[in-house]
C-alpha cells in the first residue's frame, strides 16, 4: 500500500475522531506528496523517495522542537511533538544505539577506516546502507566517536 493511500485512510479516521493534531500532520504529509508528484521530474515516487520526504519532515519537526524548548515555548513544542509522533508512525523503525554502533564498526572494517581522516569514506557507505534506519546526525556523531577511539 502506498504512503498516499495510508495517509488518506488515516485522514478519514482522524476526521471521524476529530483528532486535530493528526489531521493537521496528515494534511502536511499529503501536501508534501502532492508537491513531490507535481515537481516536474516525470518519475513515479518510489518508497525510498517517500521515506526521504518523511525523514525531512521529521527532521524539521525535531529542529523546531529544539528551538522551542530552548526558548521555553512549551505551547509550540507540544505541537511539534504531536506532529513528530504521527510522522514517525510512517517511518521504518529506527535502529538502537547499540545496533547502529555494531553496523558502523562493520562498515569501518569494510572500508578500512582507522582515523578521523577516514570519516568521509565511512559516512558515504553508512549513509547509503543505513538510510531510513537511523538519523544522519546520529550516524555522524557515532562515526566520530568510533574513529576517535581508533
Amino acid at each position: 500500500m502506498s504512503l498516499e493511500t495510508k495517509v488518506m485512510e488515516q485522514m478519514k479516521e482522524a476526521m471521524k475522531a476529530k483528532d486535530e493534531p493528526a489531521l493537521r500532520t496528515l494534511r502536511a504529509i499529503k501536501a508534501a506528496i502532492l508537491l513531490e508528484k507535481t515537481s516536474g521530474s516525470g518519475t513515479e515516487i518510489t518508497e525510498a523517495d517517500e521515506i526521504k520526504m518523511l525523514q525531512k519532515m521529521a527532521k524539521q519537526r525535531r529542529d523546531s522542537l529544539d528551538i522551542f524548548v530552548q526558548q521555553n515555548r512549551e505551547d509550540l513544542a507540544a505541537k511539534e511533538r504531536e506532529e513528530l509522533a504521527i510522522i514517525e508512525k510512517f517511518l521504518p523503525k529506527q535502529m538502537s544505539a547499540e545496533e547502529l554502533t555494531a553496523e558502523l564498526k562493520a562498515i569501518m572494517a569494510q572500508v578500512g577506516a582507522s582515523s578521523p581522516a577516514d570519516m568521509g569514506k565511512v559516512m558515504g557507505v553508512a549513509s547509503k546502507q543505513l538510510a531510513g534506519k537511523a538519523d544522519g546526525k546520529m550516524i555522524s556523531e557515532t562515526v566520530k566517536q568510533l574513529l576517535a577511539q581508533g
